[in-house]
Order: structure tokens, then sequence, then C-alpha cells
């Protein structure tokens, strides 16, 4: 193995991490491949450190698996970061991306895959637990913990050995320069309103039994039950067309989020079938400082894309709940969001000139409306706002790889009318078809997927074309956020949350417009660099403390949890509200942002 650094360091550390905290390193080991030395540090000799005991310059290659839990630790101990960072367990996700894996992409798993042995998993839980329990530690718990780490340490060193030839290594440390930046969003956090959340931690229980009487305005649950037969009443009332399986609705979790993305009446109830069902207070993960941390779980879908936990992640969790998010005093924090990136992207990578224009209008429904021949050359959102509706919905059904059965459902309008949709995108965008086309048969036949940075799908197993033909925007929208997400935290700008196709940045009141408009350059920049010049826009929304964010789908549910919680305490329950009524901006203290 041939690499061209002057040092190859393998490094691992064992830390404690309570909820929502950041991690306290333990300690450390690290091995130089050339050299063979060996290093270990335990406890007060690790924190006395200044700098880490290797060197980290761009002539030294820094190999962990998973390295933004080692950054993690860096950063925690005041260490300036390795500038030249390969991940393997990235590597590893994309070596194997769409393949089955009988031992999982954690370290043993890639270890196994590749033949190789490593420490027992019974072991390897062990001294996790013992780690995570954290000191003091006796000497031959602290002994146990070293070697441990140094277990997996020369793991890596066996690892790298059978990877290297599978390693694009220009790529890959575009990769691992990520990884820092995960590192440093996980540290900022999302700050939380934290006495609103521990009233509604106190009162949970209370308030979901006031809720349904209040939120519940199509009478849909009974004695606590979602009732399907209401549903139906209440779909056939609204011609609303449904999907069905096996002669029955689909009242899966998926289905109703799809459906509420096109109809704002299902959303409600959405929100609250989510809120009464699956949504867990004390999972959300809340630190002693107030800030919402947890693992962003980086490139753990297909496309690339992070995953962090929805109970634990603030995001995750009902749109509804976004509300708890409130910058602390003196500071504003802004949901800076990419605008109708899937289009642009499909647009660029494609080569669809006519789709860059509708893009560069401003208002791509309203463009493809008008390159259709639907609506006069010069109809607007205002002077046509039903035809903008129908033709941004048949936009999105094909951004998402949904037929003309879907579309009609969410238009609620007749399979003729959806078909005639899809063939006028078909008709007005040819190029991006047959490029579209081109790629789904391409991975039909086994040939692999690839974003120009190279993240790479296997077209393996039982294959769907409608994730095949996802996947090119999807992946290529992951790589630009993960670009600009290291642009913007390497400029000294705190990010707290990564979002999709949006950051979550926070500054000093006085200064929140000029982070807001460097954030917007960075993120433009990201774009034009993996689009080949192609530049997606952004639209950012700024809230100041004591403004606390809110996501505009979940407002009115904020309002109405609020009330209930404010009647709780108050040891009395007022008039019930008329459903559907929303509280005074005033009581909300919101500033509406939609994502």
């Amino acid at each position: 193995m041939e690499a061209p650094y002057r040092d190859i360091w393998f490094v691992d550390f064992e830390f404690y991490q309570a909820g929502g905290d950041p991690p306290s390193p333990l300690c450390l080991v690290a091995r130089e491949l050339h050299s063979n030395r060996l290093i270990r540090v335990f406890g007060e000799d690790l924190l006395k450190m200044e700098s880490a005991p290797f060197p980290t310059d761009a002539d030294t290659l820094f190999v962990a698996y998973y390295a933004s839990a080692e950054i993690g630790c860096f950063l925690a101990l005041k260490w300036p970061i390795p500038v030249r960072i390969l991940d393997l367990y990235v590597e590893f996700r994309n070596h194997t991306n769409g393949m089955p894996l009988p031992h999982g992409s954690g370290l043993l798993g890639a270890m196994a895959y590749f033949g190789l042995n490593c420490i027992e998993a019974v072991e390897k839980t062990a001294m996790r637990d013992l780690a995570l329990r954290g000191g003091p530690y006796t000497h031959a718990e602290a002994a146990a913990l070293l070697d441990y780490c140094q277990s997996d340490v020369d793991a890596l060193v066996d690892l790298l050995g059978r990877m290297w030839a599978h390693i694009d290594l220009p790529r890959a440390l575009l990769r691992g320069r990520y990884m820092a930046a995960a590192a440093r969003i996980e540290r900022a956090g999302t700050p939380i309103d934290v006495p609103t959340f521990a009233r509604l931690v106190r009162n949970w229980d209370a308030v979901k039994g006031k809720l349904l009487g209040r939120a519940d305005r199509h009478g849909l649950w009974e004695k606590g039950s979602f009732r399907a037969a209401r549903f139906a009443a209440f779909l056939e009332e609204h011609n609303i067309a449904w999907p069905v399986e096996e002669g029955r609705l689909k009242l899966d979790d998926t289905t109703f989020r799809m459906m509420a993305k096109a109809r704002p009446e299902i959303a409600s109830i959405q929100e609250l079938r989510h809120t009464l069902s699956q949504l867990r207070l004390n999972d959300l993960a809340v630190g002693a400082d107030g800030f919402n941390r947890c693992l962003l779980s980086v490139f753990r879908a297909k496309t690339s894309r992070n995953q962090p936990s929805n109970s634990k992640f603030i995001f995750g969790p009902s749109v509804w709940l976004r509300g708890l998010i409130k910058p602390p005093e003196g500071f504003a924090a802004a949901y800076v969001d990419y605008s109708q990136q899937e289009f642009g992207i499909a647009a660029a990578i494609s080569g669809d000139v006519v789709m860059m224009d509708a893009y560069a209008s401003g208002d791509p429904y309203m463009a493809f409306a008008i390159q259709a021949g639907a609506v006069p050359i010069d109809a607007t959102k205002q002077s046509h706002p039903v035809d903008r509706s129908r033709f941004k919905v048949c936009v999105l059904a094909v951004q998402y790889g949904q037929g003309e059965d879907s579309l009609a459902t969410k238009l609620g309008e007749s399979k003729s009318t959806a078909r005639h949709l899809l063939q006028l995108h078909r008709q007005t965008y040819r190029r991006y078809w047959e490029w579209n086309d081109d790629l789904v048969n391409s991975a039909l036949l086994g040939f692999p997927l690839r974003t120009v940075f190279g993240w790479t799908l296997h077209p393996a197993g039982k294959l769907n074309a409608r994730s095949l033909a996802n996947f090119p925007s999807q992946a290529h929208g992951a790589e630009i956020l993960r670009l600009a997400a290291s642009m913007v935290t390497e400029g000294g700008i705190t990010v707290c949350a990564p979002v999709h196709d949006a950051l979550l940045v926070m500054a000093e009141s006085d200064r929140i417009d000029e982070v807001v408009a460097a954030t917007q350059a960075l993120m433009a920049e990201a774009s034009t660099i993996v689009l080949n010049g192609f530049e997606l826009r952004s639209d950012a929304q700024i809230f100041r403390h004591p403004e606390r964010y809110a996501d505009e789908r979940g407002v009115e549910m904020w309002g109405t949890v609020m009330d209930i919680l404010d009647e709780l305490e108050a040891g009395h329950v007022g008039p019930t509200c008329i459903a559907g009524v929303q509280a005074p901006v005033s009581a909300l203290n919101t500033r509406a942002i939609s994502s």
C-alpha cells in the first residue's frame, strides 16, 4: 500500500457521553503505519494535553472508523482538527451501498466482510457499556479500556490494507472533510426552550388526554382510537381520493406523509396521529446546557443523506414540536434552505436547458405551466393559482418517481388528467426524460449509479425503478449540503443542524444578517461546485430571541398544545376552543418557517 503521506495514523478514542451532552474523552490509542509507533493515553494525562500527540498536518493521513466521534473528542480537548481525514466507515458504506450486509456496517461488519478477525461482539458490547458508565475507573478497568481501544486501532490497520484498492482517495478525503463538519455541528447543537420542554414532559399524559377534544375537528377518533370508517366518510365528504390496498384504505405513516404534502387538511390529521401515537418526549436528547444534540448518523441513507434518530433529533418528531427551538438571550438563528433544490439539481445533472430556464425563472412550477402551453406567457402565481398548484403537484410527483395513480390521488382528479400532466412533463423536458430513462435502464441491468463526487449505489436484490430514478437528485442534494456544511463550519459559523436541504445557523443578534449572507453565499458556491457551474438559490428566515422557530405546518398544533398546557397548570379547564382556531401570534411568540 502506497500513499502520498509522510505519516498514516490510525486513531480511536473511548469517551463518555450523557444524552444531549458533548462527549467527554476517556482514553486515546493511536498507531502510525510506517514506524509502528504506538500511543496509549488515559484519563488526566489525556486531558492535560494541549494538542494531539501525533502530527495532524497536511502531510499526515488521519484514519478512523466513524471519524466524527474522534473529531468530537478533538473538539472537546480543544485540539486542532486533522487536515486529511480518511473515514473507513464512510468508505465501507460507499463500497457496499445497496448490497445486503448480514453483519451490518459497523467495524465488526466491515472486518467480517473482508474476512478479517476482530474482537468478539460480546466483548465489544461490554467495553462500550464500561465507557458509557463513566468514571472513576480502577486500574484494571482503565487497562481494559485501553486494550479495547487498541484492538480497534489494530483492526483499522488490517482493514485499510484490504480496502485501499477500493478507495478513491481525493473524493474519500472530501467525505472525511464532512465528518469534521458533522462533529462541529453535533457539538454545537440546537438551542431548546428548556422551561417549556420541562412543562411539556411534566404534563404530557394530561395534554394528550385533552388534545383530541381540541384538535380532532373532524371527529375521526372515538374513545382514543382512530376510526377508519369515520376517516373514509371524511374523505368522501371532501372528495379526496386515497390510496387503497386489497380494498382497504392505506393508513400507514408513509401514505399519510405523502398525502399531507398535497392536502393541508390531511397534514393536520397526520400531525395529530403522530403526536398521539408515536411522540415520546423523553427521548428528545437535551443536554445540561439546554441544547439538543444527537448522532447525525451521516451517510446512513442509500442516497448518503443523514439519518438521525427521529425521536432524539428535534427535527425528527412532529413538526409542531420545533416550536421548542429558541435561541438564547442575545442570539438569533436562521433557517437557510435551498429553493426547489431537487428540480434545479435534476435540470443541471440531466443537462436539460429548458428545465434550467424554468428554475432560473424563480418559479419553476409556473414556468412549467407556461412552457407546456397550459397558461398564458404572462401568467403568475397570483393570476393562475390553481394551475400553478396542479403543475407543482405534478413536478413533485415526478421527483419522487410517482405514476399517474399516485398523481391522480394527490390531485383529487381523474387518471386521465394525471396522465395528461405527466405527458406534458415528458414533452416539455425531453432531455431530462431521455437521461432519466437511460439511467434507470442502466441500473436495472446492474450498472452502479454514482454522483459526481463518487457516492455509489450498487443495484442489488429486488430493484425499484422509482427509487433508482430518485437517487441522482437526492444523492447530489446530499453532496451539495455536505460541501456547504463543510465550508460554512470551516468559516467559523455555528451550524446547529443540517435538515435535508437546509442549515440552521446561529449567531449573536447583531451579527445574524451578515452570517446569513455568508451562509447563503457559501451554499450557492457549493451548488456550483457540484453542479458544474449551475447555481441553486436559497431562502432564509431569521428569528431572534425571544422569538422561537415554528414550522408553518405546526403553528396551529403548537398553539393548541400551549393553550392546554396553560389551562392544566392554572388548575382549571376553560371553555373548549373551536377546533382549528389559531392562538394569537403574540401568545405563540413564533415566526412561521416552512421547510
